[in-house]
């Protein structure tokens, strides 16, 4: 989650505190970490190199952690991304962030479609209000990607007490 979105995103800091639980058990596992960091000339929040297109602080890159920058909310979209997860061998995404119906909804579907499976953490991804509150937003994205039919692979979607790295 970037600075410029964070403000006015629904219970923005207790997703950002699931995010860096996540993140703590993530790097005692070994597992590799990935950072996807939107960037946009149109919308000035997400203006590479300015204070809000940064990672929020709470749960800033540790060195070494890999930074794609991306410019559309499919994270595959025209990015390292896929190359990156097969030279680490990562079959298995761990969905979170921002947005709920763009970037995680997006990315998400993509993944499943390019042979990855997927647990979105239910807990640890979020939104504005929009055309929906954004409560309504989440609930309708946990549920529409969990009943997904891929035959091959799958998105689950569970809470971040029962996101398990191994």
């Amino acid at each position: 989650m970037q600075v410029g979105l964070v403000a006015g995103a629904y219970r923005a800091g207790e997703v950002l505190g699931t995010i860096a639980t996540l993140l703590a058990k993530a790097r005692s596992s070994g597992t590799p970490i990935v950072y996807l960091q939107h960037e946009s000339d149109e919308f000035e929040p997400l203006k590479r190199g300015t204070a809000t297109w940064q990672i929020h602080p709470e749960i800033v890159p540790a060195e070494g952690e890999l930074v794609i920058p991306k410019r559309a909310s499919d994270s595959f979209y025209q990015t390292s991304l896929r190359g990156e997860l097969e030279a680490r061998r990562v079959r298995h995404l761990v969905v979170t962030g921002m947005m709920t119906e763009a970037c995680v909804d997006t990315t998400s579907r993509a993944a499943i479609s390019l042979g990855y499976d997927v647990t979105l953490v239910e807990d640890a991804h979020t939104t504005w209000n929009g055309r929906l509150p954004a409560p309504q937003i989440i609930e309708h994205h946990n549920a529409t990607l969990a009943d997904l039919v891929h035959p091959d692979h799958i998105i689950k979607v569970k809470p971040a007490e029962a996101v398990n790295f191994s």
